[in-house]
């Protein structure tokens, strides 16, 4: 597969557990290969990869060859967390929402508009303000799947709803859309050994950068600390933007609950109810 998508002869694969895996060109260069099992998942990654790679910000694997369900990608030497490096990583991470996109929802230059947030669906519709938006196409979409699988009562979606109506009071000052990796946790975020990070599996869209900065802490960053103080140095976040954090991450926690289960929908009622105490 790495020998047809990049036209270079492949000397082996490293043992693997399973997708992405590491094989090794004829020269000894390491590239990752990697399977997309959902339709327009690859079309969707590879977009993404590149819309990122275009801001010149915050760096990615560059993409060295792909079909409809393949994709191989450069092999990033993986480092260690750092103070210094996750300064720069803040200050990058803002240039690349600086980048912007056409509107809320925007598609990558060349994705699908039915793209792919893990194993979960997610669409891309345009949307001219961010709380309408983001009510209608990265809340409610997961609430009523998550309803859909029993992990949610229909009575605990009301909470959801009432959150929803209140957006536009409870979402801060508006915001241009920024482009987002769109799925920033922690094992999304490579430290390399040349100490800059790389960002992989994005879930690239137009969106409100705190969505980013609030999915980043959401399960452990190292150095999330320095990371913020690089990003509020590049470009100082609207004042009670750390109010708003349980409101950004209404968006992946409802994402795990449809993916993962009652534990994660736990934590997004928890999330929802703080949000609308405030």
């Amino acid at each position: 597969m790495a020998s047809r998508l990049t036209g270079r002869p492949a000397a082996g694969t490293r043992p693997s557990s399973g997708s992405p895996a590491e094989v090794l060109l004829d020269d000894g260069t390491p590239v990752m290969v990697k399977r997309g099992d959902a339709p327009g998942a690859v079309r969707a990654e590879v977009a993404g990869l590149r819309w990122l790679a275009a801001a010149e910000a915050v760096r990615v694997p560059a993409v060295l060859g792909h079909d409809d369900h393949w994709m191989v990608t450069e092999r990033v030497p993986a480092g260690s967390p750092g103070p210094e490096a996750a300064l720069r990583f803040g200050q990058a991470l803002a240039a690349l929402h600086a980048a912007g996109a056409p509107c809320f929802g925007a598609a990558p230059p060349g994705g699908p508009e039915d793209a792919r947030i893990g194993a979960a669906p997610m669409r891309n519709a345009p949307g001219a303000e961010w709380p309408s938006w983001y009510a209608e196409h990265r809340v409610l979409p997961y609430v009523r799947g998550a309803v859909d699988r029993g992990v949610l009562r229909p009575a605990e979606a009301a909470v959801f709803e009432r959150v929803c109506a209140r957006l536009p009071e409870l979402a801060g000052p508006a915001e241009p859309p920024a482009r987002l990796h769109g799925d920033l946790w922690n094992g999304n975020v490579l430290w390399a050994a040349d100490g800059e990070v790389r960002l992989i599996d994005p879930a690239a869209h137009g969106g409100h950068r705190e969505t980013d900065l609030a999915m980043l802490g959401l399960f452990g960053c190292p150095h999330l600390d320095r990371v913020c103080v690089g990003y509020q140095e590049a470009a100082p976040l609207a004042d009670g933007w750390r109010d708003r954090v349980g409101l950004h991450r209404l968006f992946p926690l409802l994402v795990h609950a449809v993916l993962f289960g009652r534990g994660y929908a736990e934590q997004a009622l928890t999330a929802a109810r703080e949000t609308l105490a405030r």
